[in-house]
């Protein structure tokens, strides 16, 4: 099911669809962290709902890491490559999982250590 040009470099036009969709994911997890700031620094509330908004926190912030991470690659130009083989990884993959830093067959190999 893999075609040939599933091989070939991700164009401007592909670059410009992922870089305004996590632009976007960006955007929406930016207000869901103040929003969950703003709610914890509230205060009230049951303990138990306290620690689930900071557990939210704790994981938006690492979601907004990673699209940051995504958004520098693209600015330096290592965007769409494998960060271990250094193959360059499918339009239709990064346009599934725009934050993916891995091949599939790297990432088969990480999520099998």
């Amino acid at each position: 099911m893999t075609t040939s040009d599933e091989f070939t470099g991700i164009s401007d036009v592909q670059m410009r669809l992922i870089r305004e969709e996590l632009e976007e994911q960006l955007s929406r997890r930016n207000t869901q962290l103040r929003d969950l700031r703003s709610a914890v620094d509230g205060g009230g509330g049951e303990a138990v709902a306290r620690l689930d908004a900071l557990a939210e926190i704790a994981a938006t912030e690492r979601a907004i890491s990673e699209i940051s991470k995504s958004l520098a690659r693209m600015d330096d130009g290592s965007y769409g490559t494998c960060a271990d083989c250094g193959t360059e990884i499918p339009f239709n993959r990064l346009k599934i999982r725009p934050l993916t830093r891995y091949c599939i067959t790297c990432q088969r190999r990480h999520e099998t250590r």
